[in-house]
């Protein structure tokens, strides 16, 4: 399926790998020509050769910069002004107990995972609706509206992301721009893949085996009983961002697996 995408620019936050990566491999598969961000220029660049090679007829550029600082933010709109599409995707997380959770890991996730993200939008949001089209994509995570204790620090900043969406999409009546979030449930990110490999160091099992192992004992609430595959929600995320997609705005859009037991 032609997306109508062919021509567009995106800025992919942290693109070098794991969702943010495959997001930015199938925006560039319809044709975008993709920004690539890390805060590494090396790394950056390896990805942006990687998908050049991959897709030819694309221009994919390099958009290293460490977005939490607000300077780096500024000089990366002042590089890259003229944008279709900002997948805001870079984040950190790790599990914590509350009580380790200190004042100071509070700010860490606030700037990190919804303040460089907004700052973007404040740069990127108005130009889109001068040009009334665009489109902005918030990553979150089911653990946004279904905590699981294990990690409150990200939980939290995560649920923030669907109130933001929603505020900044109330900006964009009556235009083709649209601000959606996008719920992944558990995925087969590098990180992930590698803890997964640990805990079965010393066990004489395919990949397969471990993958069902580890789903059927530690989340057993997944109804597809395998981790989310990056590509999966880069064909949601380039949908989303297309012309068929116009109808969606403010929405938190679920692909979890069937993680969240709710209906809505």
């Amino acid at each position: 399926m032609d997306m109508g995408l062919i021509n567009k620019t995106a800025l992919v936050t942290g693109s070098t790998k794991g969702i943010g990566k495959a997001i930015a491999i199938e925006l560039a598969r319809e044709g975008v020509n993709v920004l690539i961000n890390g805060r590494s220029a090396d790394e950056v660049e390896r990805v942006v050769n990687e998908i050049k090679a991959e897709f030819p007829a694309t221009t994919p550029r390099n958009a290293a910069a460490d977005i939490v600082d607000s300077q780096q933010r500024e000089a990366l709109f002042n590089k890259f002004p003229d944008i279709d599409i900002l997948v805001n995707n870079m984040g950190i997380y790790e599990i914590m107990q509350y009580e380790d959770v200190t004042d100071e890991v509070w700010e860490t996730y606030f700037r990190t995972n919804v303040l460089a993200a907004n700052g973007l939008c404040k740069l990127y949001l108005p130009e889109m609706l001068k040009r009334e089209f665009g489109r902005i994509i918030f990553i979150a995570s089911e653990e946004a509206v279904m905590p699981s204790g294990l990690m409150p620090q990200y939980g939290v900043t995560k649920s923030m992301l669907l109130s933001l969406a929603k505020s900044l999409s109330k900006l964009t009546t009556g235009t083709e721009v649209t601000v959606n979030t996008l719920l992944p449930g558990p995925t087969l990110s590098e990180n992930v893949q590698h803890i997964i490999d640990g805990i079965y160091a010393n066990e004489e099992m395919t990949w397969a085996e471990k993958e069902r192992s580890f789903m059927k004992t530690n989340l057993p609430q997944s109804e597809i009983q395998r981790f989310i595959r990056p590509s999966e929600i880069g064909r949601l995320a380039a949908f989303v961002c297309s012309p068929f997609a116009s109808a969606f705005k403010g929405s938190p859009i679920r692909m979890d697996g069937g993680m969240v037991p709710t209906i809505f």
